[in-house]
């Protein structure tokens, strides 16, 4: 069993340091910007002062923080991760950054002695829980070999998709395809909704069919049941497919609809919800269609 670092235990991060405990591993954390849960003290997680400490102490350090700014303070700030790191360490970024960025950060980690993966998720908090994660990682193999009995406790489908970076080119083409088919489910919802149909029985009978998905099952749910507390709030979304919009940039291409995507987040956060789940898109829908989408049956 390993001694892992793992800093950033907010939605995301504590149901997967908790399956690290569960899986045998000794975990050790510094406060981010959330403490640490009670439940994890209790089963064994240290706290410690800084993120340097953490690195001094750990073979493996994993990273789920919010953004690039935040990736790049906790790793090379002061007391930070590489203040602490000795040669030979595992450095893991499980956050959702610039691919960009990425390649710089491995690079001043690579010529500390360590190794540096790339490894953001895919399945929010339901996922995280279940330790059921989608896992798209960037690095080396042999670094990806040693990672892989740790990614094993916090997800089912782990993919070493290339070199520095790629994981997270991945997890932007992840979310682009996610945004797109809740834009999608949303405004299935508001159709059938304003049509006068029972927006709980379409989404039932649209399940048995080409149009079934994950998004539909799960976040068509919250569409009509009025859930959303965030599992990943609009606002890291928006994130997200900043990076998208301006990697296309940079690279010629053309995202019209991740574009409108993102509007429609923008439109949502205009009117308070930077913090509601990325499922309340349909809310920005709604307000174009002066109609709310609501069941009248509960057979969600």
């Amino acid at each position: 069993m390993a001694k892992i670092g793992f800093i950033g235990l907010g939605i995301m991060g504590r149901p997967m340091a908790g399956h690290l405990i569960d899986g045998g591993h000794e975990v050790v954390t510094a406060s981010h910007r959330t403490p640490p849960a009670q439940e994890l003290l209790d089963k064994g997680l240290t706290l410690l002062d800084s993120a340097k400490e953490v690195a001094a102490a750990a073979e493996v350090i994993i990273l789920m923080v919010p953004d690039t700014p935040q990736v790049e303070a906790v790793l090379f700030g002061e007391n930070g991760v590489a203040e602490g790191l000795s040669g030979g360490k595992l450095v893991i970024d499980m956050s959702s950054i610039s691919p960009i960025a990425t390649k710089d950060f491995a690079a001043r980690i690579e010529a500390l002695g360590c190794d540096y993966l790339d490894a953001p998720v895919s399945g929010g908090e339901v996922g995280a829980k279940a330790a059921s994660l989608t896992i798209m990682v960037g690095g080396k193999p042999a670094a990806f070999e040693r990672a892989t009995p740790i990614f094993a406790l916090m997800g089912k489908n782990v993919t070493l998709v290339g070199g520095s970076g790629v994981g997270q080119t991945t997890k932007v083409a992840n979310q682009i395809v996610v945004a797109l088919t809740i834009e999608a489910v949303a405004e299935a919802l508001v159709f059938a909704s304003k049509a006068g149909a029972d927006p709980a029985k379409v989404r039932q009978a649209l399940m048995g069919g080409l149009a079934s998905s994950r998004i539909l099952e799960v976040h068509g749910e919250r569409m009509y049941k009025r859930s959303f507390d965030p599992g990943f709030r609009i606002e890291l979304h928006q994130k997200d497919l900043n990076l998208a919009l301006q990697g296309a940039r940079s690279l010629g291409v053309s995202l019209p609809n991740t574009a409108n995507a993102q509007e429609l987040f923008n439109a949502c956060a205009a009117n308070g919800g930077a913090g509601w789940d990325h499922s309340a898109i349909v809310r920005a829908l709604e307000i174009l269609a002066k109609h709310e989408v609501a069941s009248e049956s509960d057979d969600g």
